[in-house]
């Protein structure tokens, strides 16, 4: 059996990690070198992080650090945010980047999947969907942090995707995230079925339980998880823990 990776998520702006708090045995929480290290060595199977900048300065800045990270961490990492072009893609995964994550710009030109896949191979594409589900039942993408709403339906989008060379999506339902109250998991388990890419689940772990559910009910290949983290309320070590109780592969 496959084991369910569990994936620490870091935002940073200007080459800082931010929405951090103070680890007792980190000398600087905002430090994502330093920070993505502690969480490698808490058992972490990979990272994400999440370029909040908006300048081209930061952009530049977080080239460099992505540099400090493949010197500094032994766990795969993606980088995501702001990458809209083969050449943004290009710059992060020749700076060390194991993966590179790609959401709007994707929807805008889908291309740009064809393009990043064919250059660097499936494996180097993680497609993020974020999407809301309507009075109606329709599962509709959404853009910029689900403020705005596309045409595009999650299923078809997340299948799309895997056809023109995602290696694996990361669905975050905009109706739970933020909530810290469980996943949609019949959700999950229906784009499961659907794909034979791995599915990474994304907004609304609140607890253990939460994120045992969408490992089994929602059938996810892993979970990413931000606050319930980073404020110190679990250590990846003690999830991983509970989650053997549980019965479910973990490395």
């Amino acid at each position: 059996m496959v084991a369910k990776r569990i994936i620490p998520c870091l935002d940073v702006k200007d080459g800082r990690t931010v929405k951090g708090v103070n680890f007792v045995d980190l000398r600087d929480v905002g430090d994502a070198v330093e920070l993505g290290q502690y969480y490698a060595h808490s058992g972490a199977d990979e990272l994400v992080y999440l370029d909040i900048s908006a300048s081209r300065e930061g952009r530049a800045t977080f080239t460099r650090l992505v540099e400090r990270i493949s010197d500094g961490i032994n766990i795969p990492f993606t980088v995501g945010g702001g990458i809209s072009s083969l050449e943004d893609a290009a710059r992060l995964l020749d700076a060390g980047a194991d993966k590179i994550s790609i959401n709007s710009a994707a929807i805008a030109n889908p291309a740009l999947i064809d393009q990043i896949a064919t250059r660097y191979g499936s494996q180097f594409v993680v497609v993020a969907i974020d999407a809301r589900c309507g009075e109606d039942g329709v599962w509709r993408v959404t853009t910029h942090g689900g403020s705005r709403e596309t045409d595009k339906e999650l299923f078809a989008w997340a299948k799309e995707a895997e056809q023109r060379g995602a290696g694996e999506i990361l669905f975050t339902s905009m109706n739970h995230d933020g909530t810290r109250q469980g996943y949609p998991c019949d959700t999950f388990a229906r784009m499961s079925e659907e794909l034979s890419i791995p599915i990474i689940a994304s907004g609304g772990a609140g607890s253990v339980k939460d994120i045992a559910e969408v490992l089994t009910l929602g059938r996810a290949d892993a979970a990413l998880a931000a606050s319930i983290f980073h404020f110190g309320e679990i250590t990846v070590g003690e999830l991983k823990s509970e989650l053997k109780k549980l019965d479910i592969c973990v490395r």
